[in-house]
């Protein structure tokens, strides 16, 4: 491939294709109701990210079951009992990278 040709092709990359832009809105939705995450985090992460839970242990290995949206659905110390919260309400899991 020539030089030209490169410059060309990477020009032809950088463009966006504003169609398929989603807006934060239906960004939010993707998976609403259907698709759900687990991410694991420490006592200490959970006590700061959900302020109305009380006098958790430190030092805790936790797992918490979110929505697609983002919002909590379930906190545990066990990735057993997240996925079988997430089965119980027909929620499909979707891989954090």
């Amino acid at each position: 491939m020539t030089v030209e040709r490169t410059q060309r092709v990477v020009r032809q990359a950088d463009k966006i294709d504003e169609s398929w832009i989603m807006s934060d809105s239906e960004f939010a939705a993707l998976g609403d109701g259907e698709v759900a995450y687990i991410k694991s985090l420490s006592s200490e992460e959970a006590q700061a990210a959900y302020p109305s839970i009380d006098d958790l242990p430190e030092g805790l290995s936790l797992f918490a079951l979110h929505a697609a949206d983002g919002t909590p659905i379930a906190l545990t110390d066990d990735m057993g009992t997240a996925i079988e919260h997430a089965m119980g309400d027909e929620l499909e899991i979707a891989p954090l990278h």
